[in-house]
Formats: C-alpha cells, structure tokens, sequence
C-alpha cells in the first residue's frame, strides 16, 4: 500500500518562504517520478512541479520558474518542494503524487496513479 507523508504548509507573509516535503512508502522501487499539484478553492487542480526520481530531471509550471525548487532525497523516499518569495496567487491545497512508469515529465493527471491528502498553504499579509 502506498503511503504518503506530507508536511511543510503554512500560513506566510507576501515574499516569505516554504518547504514541502513528500514522503513516500510502499512504492516499487522503480517508478519514475513525483509531481507537486495544487488546487485553489473554485479552481482547477494545477501542476507546480515534477522531478524524475530516476535521473532527477525537474519540470516547472511557468508561474513559479525561478522561485520554487524540487529537489528529491533518494534515501528517504523524500521529495521537496522549496518555495521562495511567495505570492498570495500561490494560496492552495499542495498534493504530491506519483507518476509510476512514464519517460516524459508532464502535468497530466491522468498519469499520476497515487495522491497525497495534501497540505494548505496560505500566503497573506
């Protein structure tokens, strides 16, 4: 069964900054990557960011190039999601998912097989 940890939301201040973390269990040791999707109260669920857990290529949405950063821990199953200078446009419910067996990083939700329960993060002064 696979399990999922996740942590690091929060409320901040415009220009603050987080770090999500995913941890994960009871994964087959070769699948193919993690995303990070949020979802804001009347909007559709968007992809933020996605790393490849096999060679650790990384794929960002256009609105947080430059400020967010994924990064994974191979050791602990742990994949992070660095957010710097945030905006309230950033103010969602952050779910980490798996991407099982794929060869081209993307948003698709359709190829994410497991989700996360999520985390809140709210940007607000």
């Amino acid at each position: 069964q696979v399990q999922f940890v996740e942590s690091g939301g929060g409320l901040v201040q415009p220009g603050g900054s987080l770090r999500l973390s995913c941890t994960t269990s009871g994964l087959h040791l070769d699948y193919y990557a993690i995303g990070w999707f949020r979802q804001a109260p009347g909007k559709e669920r968007e992809g933020v960011s996605c790393i490849s857990v096999r060679d650790g290529s990384t794929y960002y949405v256009d609105s947080v190039k430059g400020r967010f950063t994924i990064s994974r821990d191979k050791t602990s199953n742990t994949v992070y999601l660095q957010m710097n200078d945030l905006k309230p446009e950033d103010t969602a419910v952050y779910h980490c998912a798996t991407y099982l067996s794929g060869t081209v990083l993307g948003f698709l939700v359709n190829d994410y097989d497991y989700w996360g329960q999520g985390t809140q993060v709210t940007v607000s002064s």
